[in-house]
């Protein structure tokens, strides 16, 4: 009954040990001649372990989302709003001013009767939010104020806002094992971003800094087939007044030679000098109803691109019955504040519309992904930046091994001087922790780093520990005359309490360091609870296994080797 125990014993630990060599060196692919050899192994390691950003080389960005400019939109977009609703219920609103400085942010009505103050606010609050901002009114004003607890709650808001568009326009380019995380104080608004192996940062900059503020507007034209634009701003300002108001805005359009009606990209003559278009706001259909957002390719032209795009359900309807009632009219595309096309309106659309402006493919890519991912809720300012070269990262991974490979031969000489043939033991249950934790970071997916291999070292240091234990244990058991049998069962079991208790609380201050440390400090603490985890199986399962067959096979053993 005992041997069958030790064979199941073995048997585990041989699967174990193979599964865990395969997965730190065996190839992500089938097999190959060129997977065998030393070259082979080093590919296949390189391939299955992740390599944080001190490993592999990349870019360090270290950025701040202005959250003063994100309460300042969003008081002059209620402010725009409100004025708006006033109108539309026909209430005596002239105009808004809004007060966007020195933390106060504040959007006031001016009324040309004040007795209807009540009424006016009536329709205001049906058609804007502004339940919690505190309201006052005198005389012929009303006044929304955004109290200071509440814009401490939207700065932080816009900073997860900004981390998810950020997260998904990298995870769109692709960049492998990025590093996501708020830094510094609660209310700095940084963001840190490590970006492992990019060898464009340029461009993910230039991503991460682009608007995607996409908006199908009304044009106030005639309607007739011609439309009506300006030579200048200041000409299109005149029309409405002399300045834009909350629902009618100015945005410059470069103007196709052919304006006709329904022309389509195909073919098209190149842009005329810009224009101005006057659009009435708020749009019909904002970015928010975005479904999909794709470069498509017009001609075999290299710089003939435009962006097709779907709206989601809600924003199809809403398209939809709009453009019903607005057969005969104009339509603008504004991107960014910018007339990208203008469509003349022969029929209802519903879900779908293109972008044209001749995009090279690059430029129409980069526009449909920062469409896809949705607009930051503000500017962000980079505040930090690093580059780390390939030749630095493989500097560190040198210095890396070397230092685990020292470590380990001096450990190995140690053992087997101080323990002599017991040592053997010793050496190879390091050996085996070192390989299943290894292969423990690649099943988790975990990125590993220079802390990441200290705490690799260190858990070096606590495998020998465990073995020491267990080792000293012994000697004193058979000092004490017990049989060679007896003594390695004792051992075993009294030291076991003790490593329980040094690996939970060793874990315990890991744990913690993983829950309130960076990106570095969190590479430490996982690599080193795998290996104190794995070290119960190894120091403990494994080699217990290897006395269990010495003992097996020399069941009157009279001394050990130790």
């Amino acid at each position: 009954m005992k041997n069958n125990g030790l064979w199941i014993r073995t048997i585990l630990i041989v699967l174990v040990t193979l599964f865990g060599i395969y997965l730190v060196i065996g190839p992500r692919h089938s097999f190959t001649a060129s997977d065998f050899g030393w070259e082979g192994i080093k590919r296949n390691l390189a391939d299955n372990i992740n390599l944080g950003l001190d490993l592999k080389g990349g870019t360090h960005l270290v950025m701040r989302v202005k959250t003063d400019d994100y309460l300042a939109t969003l008081t002059r977009e209620d402010l725009d709003a409100a004025v708006n609703a006033a109108k539309d219920a026909k209430l005596p609103v002239t105009d808004g001013t809004a007060v966007t400085e020195n933390g106060t942010y504040s959007a006031t009505l001016n009324l040309t009767d004040p007795a209807q103050a009540d009424a006016v606010i009536d329709a205001v609050v049906k058609k804007v939010n502004f339940a919690d901002w505190t309201r006052t009114t005198s005389g012929n004003q009303i006044t929304w104020t955004l109290p200071t607890q509440i814009q401490t709650v939207l700065k932080d808001q816009a900073v997860e806002q900004a981390m998810q568009v950020i997260d998904s326009r990298i995870n769109l380019v692709g960049v492998a094992e990025p590093t996501l995380q708020r830094h510094g104080a609660n209310n700095s608004g940084q963001i840190l971003l490590q970006m492992p192996g990019l060898d464009d940062p340029q461009r993910v900059k230039a991503l991460l800094n682009a608007d995607s503020e996409l908006q199908l507007m009304e044009v106030i034209s005639p309607p007739n087939p011609n439309l009506q634009t300006y030579p200048t701003k200041e000409a299109a300002l005149a029309s409405i007044g002399g300045k834009e108001t909350a629902d009618r805005k100015v945005y410059p359009y470069s103007e196709r030679d052919d304006s006709t009606p329904g022309t389509t990209a195909q073919n098209e003559p190149p842009k005329a000098p810009t224009k101005f278009i006057v659009v009435k706001s708020p749009p019909v259909v904002d970015g928010s109803l975005l479904r999909s957002a794709n470069a498509v390719s017009q001609t075999s032209a290299a710089d003939d691109y435009q962006i097709s795009f779907s709206l989601k359900p809600a924003g199809a309807t809403k398209f939809g019955e709009w453009t019903g009632k607005n057969i005969g009219n104009y339509m603008a595309v504004v991107l960014n504040n910018e007339a990208k096309s203008v469509a003349f309106i022969q029929s209802q659309i519903t879900d779908s519309g293109q972008i044209s402006g001749r995009f090279s493919k690059q430029s129409a890519e980069d526009l449909a992904l920062t469409l896809r991912s949705g607009s930051l809720p503000a500017k962000i300012e980079y505040q930090e930046e690093r580059t780390v070269g390939p030749s630095l990262g493989a500097d560190s991974i040198r210095a890396g091994v070397l230092a685990s490979v020292g470590g380990l031969t001096f450990v190995i000489i140690f053992m087997l001087f101080y323990y002599r043939g017991s040592g053997v033991n010793a050496v190879v249950a390091l050996i085996l922790n070192m390989i299943l934790t290894l292969a423990a970071l690649i099943v988790l997916d975990a990125t590993l780093t220079l802390p990441g291999i200290a705490g690799l070292i260190l858990s070096i240091g606590m495998a020998v520990d465990s073995n020491v234990l267990i080792f000293e244990r012994m000697r004193e058991e058979l000092r004490a005359g017990k049989l060679v049998k007896d003594a390695v069962s004792v051992g075993f079991d009294k030291a076991f309490i003790t490593i329980i208790d040094t690996h939970v609380t060793t874990i315990i201050s890991a744990a913690i360091l993983y829950l309130y440390g960076s990106g570095p400090i969190r590479g430490f603490a996982v690599t080193l609870v795998l290996g104190l985890l794995i070290n119960l199986f190894s120091a403990v399962f494994v080699s217990r296994t290897i006395f269990m067959w010495l003992l097996e096979r020399n069941p009157n053993m009279k001394k050990l080797s130790i």
